[in-house]
């Protein structure tokens, strides 16, 4: 294994992936939805907790509609990246959302917040594929229990470079002079010197691409999860099966696809908190103590209850993508 390479985990989609601080789960969706019914729903499969890899998709914890029912969160941030397909939003606070197809949303759980993802098969004409990205970036202690906060970015607006058969998309951070839109508020990522970045690389059949050293050096954490494509060489290693690979972010990084599918590659980066992870379910911490309370403010507050009608909120067909936030809907520049 080349020394630039410093260990490597097998993917198994759509089970959470190997990640390394500040990053606490990082999970790729690939899912062949059929076309929806009238009510966007897929024939019902399951028991209402449907992960099996093994089928062309899963409802999760979706009834007739695939996707996430409102649930709880404290103490990080989630990243949503959809490269294909739709996602309704909604939580706690009033906010909600339709995005999907390129779009990416940010939400800071902090003190705490409830949301609900849901995947309405929108399309009765044709297969409703969703493929996406959600990673969980972690919080220091200091920021925790701060205001949750929401901001989707949309596709319209994501920087993203192509170059000799490669496209590089800028989510998080800054790459090659490309800087991405701001974070959430108090995100890890809102802070340079904490180095984070997530990219997305698709690279042609005999493309070639150098990953440049990360501006952290051997203080930033790195790794590169190979999700699509049939086989492609790293640092001189050939690499034919999916895996993420945790290399050493002081030194370039040479990638070739040297098979005859489109290759596509997340890299995640950041300078590690280096604190105490203490997590149960959807609560992180930096203590059992804390998740402990956790679950007694969510017992007792809801993390201020759910003002929709519905668990699983699916906003009607026609509705094109928006973002409501503080009582006020945006939607994305004309396409």
């Amino acid at each position: 294994m080349s020394e630039v390479i410093q260990g490597a985990h097998a993917i198994s989609v759509p089970a959470p992936m190997a990640t390394r601080d500040p990053f606490l789960f990082c999970v790729y969706h690939k899912d062949l939805f059929p076309a929806g019914d009238a009510k966007m729903q897929a024939p019902r499969r399951g028991n209402g907790a449907d992960f099996d890899a093994k089928q062309p998709y899963r409802m999760y914890h979706g009834d007739n509609i695939p996707g996430f029912p409102q649930h709880p969160h404290r103490g990080f941030e989630t990243i949503t990246a959809v490269m294909k397909g739709t996602i309704d939003h909604s939580d706690s606070h009033g906010n909600a959302g339709r995005y999907g197809d390129g779009d990416l949303q940010y939400m800071t759980a902090g003190a705490g917040i409830v949301h609900g993802e849901m995947f309405p098969l929108k399309h009765d004409d044709k297969p409703n594929t969703l493929q996406l990205f959600q990673i969980w970036l972690n919080l220091p202690s200091a920021d925790k229990m701060v205001e949750p906060a929401f901001v989707m970015h949309w596709s319209e607006d994501i920087p993203v470079r192509k170059r000799d058969g490669v496209e590089i998309t800028v989510w998080t951070g800054e790459y090659d002079g490309v800087k991405a839109l701001a974070p959430t508020p108090n995100s890890w990522a809102a802070k340079p010197e904490n180095d984070v970045g997530v990219y997305l690389l698709k690279m042609e059949p005999g493309a070639a691409f150098t990953l440049a050293r990360a501006r952290g050096g051997k203080s930033t954490n790195r790794s590169l999860y190979f999700c699509e494509g049939s086989a492609i060489e790293v640092c001189g290693q050939t690499l034919d099966r999916k895996a993420v690979l945790d290399v050493d972010a002081s030194r370039e990084v040479q990638v070739k696809n040297i098979g005859e599918d489109e290759v596509i590659i997340l890299v995640l980066q950041g300078k590690p908190i280096g604190e105490p992870v203490a997590q149960h379910g959807p609560f992180v911490m930096t203590s059992e103590a804390e998740i402990r309370q956790a679950f007694s403010d969510y017992r007792q507050t809801q993390f201020g209850g759910w003002p929709w009608p519905e668990d699983a909120v699916v906003f009607p067909r026609e509705k094109g993508r928006f973002a409501l936030t503080g009582g006020v809907e945006s939607a994305p520049p004309a396409r």
